[in-house]
């Protein structure tokens, strides 16, 4: 029996031709400072009908989220200029930015990463590599936002 390739290219093709539950269309703003990551999960949300825009750092973010006012924005923690989280925090101190979902896509998954991301205002904490499945799951999420219910009211 062949062996399942860990080819980087396989695996993008793979998820591309893969049959999944198709997304509501939605905007949505990816900012990761690894590249290839971040041209890779685009390409794959255009390919679900999504409208991607792409950003390698947090301040990159910020702009993209204040111009596009997507529906989601797709963060990784560890970025330069600004990580994730003070984009977060950013962002929801925006007026615009108050009811976007935020989802944290990183590579940092301990139980105290996850409790910073509810502090600084994502929505969503999905550690890397994410299932596209359930990158489509929270994607298509109708105001079910998993973090939010938990966050802390401001004091």
């Amino acid at each position: 029996m062949p062996q399942a390739s860990c080819d980087p290219l396989d695996l993008f093709f793979t998820a591309l031709t893969a049959k999944r539950v198709p997304s509501l269309a939605r905007r949505i703003v990816i900012a990761d400072d690894n590249q290839d990551m971040a041209d890779s999960l685009k390409v794959l949300l255009e390919h679900d009908g999504h409208v991607v825009h792409a950003t390698q750092d947090g301040e990159g973010a910020i702009e993209l989220a204040r111009s596009v006012k997507p529906d989601f924005l797709l963060l990784d923690i560890g970025m330069p200029k600004l990580n994730g989280y003070d984009v977060a925090r950013h962002i929801r101190a925006q007026p615009w930015g108050r009811e976007m979902r935020l989802v944290a896509i990183t590579g940092w998954g301990q139980p105290e990463d996850q409790s910073r991301a509810i502090e600084a205002g994502f929505d969503y904490h999905l550690t890397k590599p994410v299932p596209l499945e359930l990158l489509a799951e929270v994607l298509n999420a109708k105001g079910v936002w998993a973090l939010r219910a938990q966050r802390r009211p401001p004091q």
